[in-house]
């Protein structure tokens, strides 16, 4: 498999990278990111979670944000959903594509959604059941697949099966996460290459977390196997909050300077990227984790 020459980006930051801060982000900051992100070209933006308000209130407002977000033709919002719960107020927002998520690591599941790997594929049939009918795209997320906080190394076995599950659901992609970003280039290869035999490559995507720095070196291993989508936050937003010293996943600057460096196209807009980033980044009060973001605000670089 060749590497591809183009990429699509799934920004996550207004959801995942977001959804760990300690203060509550105001819905009209959530807004203007998410449009910042359309307008700067990125094909799918993360636009929220309909999860419990208790364990996740920084999601609260995400009917709030998809009702008062500009909806670019040809730009994807998709929003996490636990459950069929979850699903029915999705449905309520005329959203068109939801996201499930699992796990790798039966002790990560249990930590993380409060049941097994097993229990948690059974709950996540009927949600996706019901969304295919309803004409919505569905997309998989797994956790861990390279490592977990709790028990260390993850049997790529077990991410294979996960992910044949998930595609048998009707996923029609599914996401690899390395969670807590401890993952280097030979393993990361060696896992897209077994998942691959499972699902094909095509409808695998990386979520690699820049713990350990790396996550660019490990997307480059994969794209080599093929893959062509990648998730990512502006300004590197987000974290594992089970993952000390986590510092987030890999910024989207980075990864969008990189592939256009090598020749790949992936739509975005460098600079109106870097301008969003260095906006949300200052409702937070601190400077952007992505590198790129921060050298071209000294020295602009297309």
């Amino acid at each position: 498999m060749s590497r591809p020459d183009h990429v699509t980006i799934v920004d996550v930051g207004p959801r995942d990278g977001l959804q760990a801060e300690a203060t509550v982000v105001p819905t009209a900051a959530k807004i203007e990111l998410i449009d910042r992100l359309s307008a700067a070209g990125v094909p799918s933006v993360e636009a929220g979670a309909f999860v419990s308000p208790k364990w996740v209130p920084q999601m609260a407002d995400t009917a709030d944000v998809l009702a008062g977000i500009h909806r670019k033709p040809g730009t994807r919002y998709p929003v996490l959903v636990p459950n069929e719960k979850g699903l029915e107020r999705a449905l309520e927002c005329d959203v068109a594509e939801i996201a499930i998520f699992g796990a790798a690591s039966e002790t990560f599941s249990q930590k993380n959604i409060n049941c097994s790997i097993t229990e948690s594929l059974d709950r996540f049939r009927p949600v996706a059941e019901t969304a295919l009918k309803q004409g919505l795209r569905v997309r998989g997320y797994i956790s861990c697949v390279l490592g977990c906080p709790y028990e260390g190394d993850v049997d790529v076995a077990r991410v294979v099966q996960v992910a044949r599950e998930l595609d048998a659901m009707g996923c029609y992609e599914v996401s690899l996460g390395d969670t807590i970003g401890v993952g280097t280039p030979v393993r990361a290869r060696a896992m897209i290459d077994a998942v691959a035999m499972a699902v094909p490559v095509e409808r695998l995507a990386l979520h690699f977390h820049d713990t350990y720095g790396q996550a660019l070196a490990n997307i480059l291993a994969c794209l080599e196997a093929g893959v062509a989508c990648v998730d990512a936050a502006v300004a590197g937003l987000g974290g594992c909050p089970y993952a000390p010293g986590a510092s987030g996943n890999v910024a989207t600057e980075d990864v969008v300077y990189m592939l256009h460096g090598m020749g790949i196209r992936t739509g975005i807009d460098l600079q109106a990227l870097v301008a969003a980033g260095t906006a949300i980044s200052g409702v937070l009060g601190r400077e952007p984790a992505s590198k790129v973001g921060r050298a071209m605000r000294v020295k602009p670089r297309g």
